[in-house]
C-alpha cells in the first residue's frame, strides 16, 4: 500500500546553490512516513507506539527548485521483530528527484524501548 502527498516547494527549503537543501529531503522523507502512520492507525495504537529512524539511505538523483510541485510517495518492504524497512521516492512529475531507504523501529511510549511487531501492525500496512 503506497502512501503519498503533494506539496510546492517554499522558499525555506532552498539553499545557497538555489535548489532544495538535502536537508529538505529529509524532512520530506520523514513528514511523509509519519502521515502514512496517522493514516493508518488508530489513536489507541499511535498512543501506544512510536517509531524512530535507525537509518536513511538517499540517493539523490535530480534537483528541485522553488515553487515547483513535489510528490512524495512511500511504502513498507519487509519488517523484522523490531524494526521495518521503508521506501520513499520524491518526484516533481515524471522526473525521479530522490530514491531512499529507511528503517524504523517500533518504540513502545510506557516503556521506552523497542516493541515487538505484531500481527496486527502488519496488517494496519497491507
Amino acid at each position: 500500500m503506497k502512501f503519498s502527498h503533494s506539496f510546492s516547494v517554499s522558499a525555506a527549503d532552498i539553499d545557497e546553490q538555489k535548489h532544495v537543501n538535502n536537508v529538505a529531503y529529509v524532512k520530506w522523507i520523514q513528514d511523509v512516513a509519519v502521515a502514512h502512520w496517522f493514516s493508518i492507525a488508530s489513536e489507541r495504537i499511535r498512543q501506544k507506539y512510536t517509531w524512530v529512524v535507525l537509518r536513511h539511505e538517499i540517493d539523490y538523483k535530480k534537483q528541485a527548485f522553488e515553487n515547483e510541485e513535489i510528490v512524495v510517495e512511500t511504502w513498507v518492504g519487509e519488517p523484522t521483530r523490531i524494526s521495518w524497512e521503508r521506501f520513499t521516492e520524491i518526484k516533481r512529475g515524471a522526473d525521479l528527484l530522490v530514491k531512499a531507504r529507511s528503517v524504523w523501529c517500533l518504540i513502545d511510549r510506557e516503556t521506552a524501548k523497542p516493541a515487538r511487531i505484531t500481527s496486527e501492525l502488519k496488517e494496519l500496512f497491507q
